[in-house]
């Protein structure tokens, strides 16, 4: 295996990791989902995954993942945006 593809490999279970951890810390009661560490790890995870989706060519994992990255950057502009 070429140091290119484990680099691929370990980007996708980075992302697999941050989603799932983001997951656990929400269901748990951890973390709100309008909090910045849950949107953050959902967007680094998802953009994670559309390298490595788009690199094995599962497009339509790809494109869920850039919509899942949209709604978290979304969420963190509205976050960012509310007064303190």
């Amino acid at each position: 295996m070429s140091v290119e593809r484990l680099l691929i490999e370990f980007v996708g279970w980075t992302g697999a990791a941050l989603i799932l951890v983001a997951y656990l810390l929400l269901s748990s009661g951890r973390l709100t989902g309008r909090s910045r560490a849950y949107q953050w790890m959902n967007v680094v995870g998802a953009g994670c995954f559309v390298i490595n989706s788009g690199w094995n060519g599962a497009i339509p994992s790809a494109t869920l993942n850039m919509v899942w990255m949209l709604i978290g950057a979304v969420t963190l502009w509205h976050i960012a945006r509310r007064p303190a």
